[in-house]
């Protein structure tokens, strides 16, 4: 996947009448947190920001250039109009690379199953789970190809393999899916 890059300029003007001005500019308003709750005010070029966070998600890394000096970040929440299909209003969180963090993914699937193809049925139980890691270590998705999996197998937490280190917090024995004969 492509590392992103957003530059950003701090900015001093606060409220309705200077976030106003930015955006007729062609900037968004922002604010970047770091590791210890600090909140430091920025303005975002809107162009970058809207390529950046129409293709990731929420697990992946952005670098934040703020008056050059250069950070890694999530995207943590936006303010969007739907109206008008623009972002009002973003918020960063800065990471150091050197605490490991917790996330929660929604588990993906991919291909069809042997056992669906011979008439069983998907049955999917555990719909998301959590891992542990360095922000940089985090994958982007949990995709999981079912295409081996036949009738009676089941796919637990423990056949999962994202990478090294990441740890995963969900008990190893949670079944993911299984497939289910036709009745």
């Amino acid at each position: 996947m492509d590392q992103f890059t957003v530059d950003a300029k701090t900015r001093k003007e606060t409220g309705k009448k200077a976030a106003k001005a930015l955006r007729a500019a062609g900037r968004i308003p922002a604010v970047v947190y770091d590791e210890s709750g600090k909140a430091t005010s920025i303005d975002v070029d809107s162009v970058q920001f809207n390529k950046a966070w129409r293709n990731i998600t929420a697990t992946t890394l952005v670098t934040l250039n703020v008056d050059g000096k250069a950070c890694d970040a999530f995207i943590r929440d936006t303010e969007y109009d739907i109206k008008t299909d623009a972002v009002l209003h973003a918020d960063f969180f800065a990471v150091s690379n050197k605490k490991p963090v917790v996330r929660t993914y929604k588990v993906q699937y991919s291909g069809t199953a042997a056992g669906v193809l011979k008439g069983g049925f998907m049955v999917k139980h555990v719909p998301e789970i959590k891992v542990k890691a360095l922000p940089k270590d985090l994958p982007v998705r949990v995709v999981i190809d079912v295409s081996p999996i036949g009738i009676g197998d089941e796919y637990k937490v423990a056949n999962l393999d994202l990478g090294k280190g990441v740890e995963i917090l969900t008990p190893a024995d949670s079944v993911l899916i299984t497939i289910a004969p036709a009745r």
